[in-house]
């Protein structure tokens, strides 16, 4: 239809429309097809008339590759599959299977994973990334820090770097690499969220010093390296936060927290640390009114070990530690780090609440006994 004959329609329905309402118009002379008009203003006023756009800045560094840093790290990564045996509402025996991840820290088969990757397992095989799979000859754990080592019969295996976690900020690259749900090795990168952080992961036990990370962290990832873009293991990878609509909440233990411990592990058998000898839980109002405390924070003894430190300073169960060697002891967590923050041979002061009245006492701690 051409431009005439489209005036012509317009035109008609106009007259119609004038002709129903009982109105008069008059036809004006249209043309749709041409654009509205538009007056530039009478002044303009440029904001720099000598501005040029910014030239290309061809120095910037590129980030390495994440294919590269996964390329020199996964041949370190293991696959690690468990057996527990438990019983079933009938009292029979049911094997159940779990999975997890470690990494090779010495080419002669020494592998760190997670306390709670082997904690109870009846069999531990340690699959390596050229496919050949071990069983575990040795196993040493500690439960506090969740940690464990993993002895194979294997050598010039290709042990992963280790890196600074002390070097690490907020917003730095990392990759998980690890087995997630038992599928095989794979990798996932996220940020470092945050540093230094601590969570109480059950009664009487909380992490210290972990790493968050956006990097996705599913069950079989935990015990595997968390590897800066250097590839250098700066975190194990230990528990996520996994609750509705929480999402990029998993943590890692700092290679610089983990070291001393797995050093122990590798040389000694278990942890040394200092001991006092006693068992707490942390005040709460159950505790408060079930034996009428006079404080309402503090670590709640529950048991003594005979001939221990706690012992011959007269603690009893039922005390309230309150203080030890000057620090403000509020929860369980706080006592278990204040002791495990002293030296063994040190004589600490202690102050405790009996009933109502406010007593204080010393204890020299001694190393911890082996388990």
């Amino acid at each position: 239809m051409n431009r005439a004959k489209i005036k012509y329609v317009v035109a008609c329905f106009i007259l119609v429309l004038s002709l129903l309402l009982g109105t008069s118009c008059q036809i004006p002379d249209i043309d749709i097809f041409s654009p509205p008009s538009s007056s530039p203003p009478t002044t303009t006023i440029p904001i720099n008339p000598d501005w040029t756009l910014p030239q290309e800045d061809g120095g910037a560094s590129l980030l390495p590759s994440i294919a590269d840093v996964v390329a020199v790290v996964k041949p370190s990564v293991v696959a690690i599959n468990t057996e527990t045996v438990t019983l079933d509402i009938f009292n029979r025996p049911s094997v159940q299977e779990g999975a997890g991840s470690g990494w090779i820290i010495d080419g002669d088969g020494i592998i760190v994973t997670n306390n709670h990757v082997v904690e109870g397992a009846e069999m531990v095989t340690v699959t390596l990334s050229d496919g050949r799979t071990f069983a575990a000859e040795t196993i040493r754990t500690d439960s506090l820090s969740d940690l464990a080592v993993i002895k194979i019969d294997a050598q010039n295996l290709p042990a992963a770097s280790i890196g600074d976690s002390s070097q690490l900020r907020v917003g730095d690259w990392v990759v998980a690499i690890g087995n997630p749900l038992g599928l095989g090795i794979s990798a996932k990168e996220g940020i470092v969220s945050r540093l230094e952080v601590s969570i109480v992961v059950s009664s009487g036990q909380m992490l210290y010093d972990l790493i968050e990370t956006s990097a996705a962290i599913n069950p079989g990832n935990s015990g595997g390296p968390l590897v800066n873009l250097a590839g250098e293991v700066i975190g194990i990878t230990s528990i996520k936060i996994a609750t509705v609509g929480v999402e990029g909440m998993g943590y890692a233990i700092s290679i610089n927290t983990a070291e001393s411990i797995i050093e122990q592990l590798i040389k000694v058998g278990y942890v040394v640390r200092p001991y006092l000898g006693v068992v707490v839980r942390s005040v709460d109002q159950y505790v408060i009114s079930r034996y009428d405390l006079e404080v309402d924070e503090g670590a709640f003894i529950t048991e003594v070990a005979a001939g221990s430190p706690a012992d011959e300073a007269g603690i009893e169960a039922s005390d309230v530690i309150v203080s030890l060697d000057g620090k403000k002891i509020a929860t369980a967590q706080d006592l278990i780090q204040a002791i495990h923050s002293s030296q063994i041979g040190q004589k600490v002061k202690i102050i405790l609440w009996r009933g109502g009245s406010k007593n204080t006492t010393h204890a020299v701690l001694v190393e911890s006994p082996s388990r």
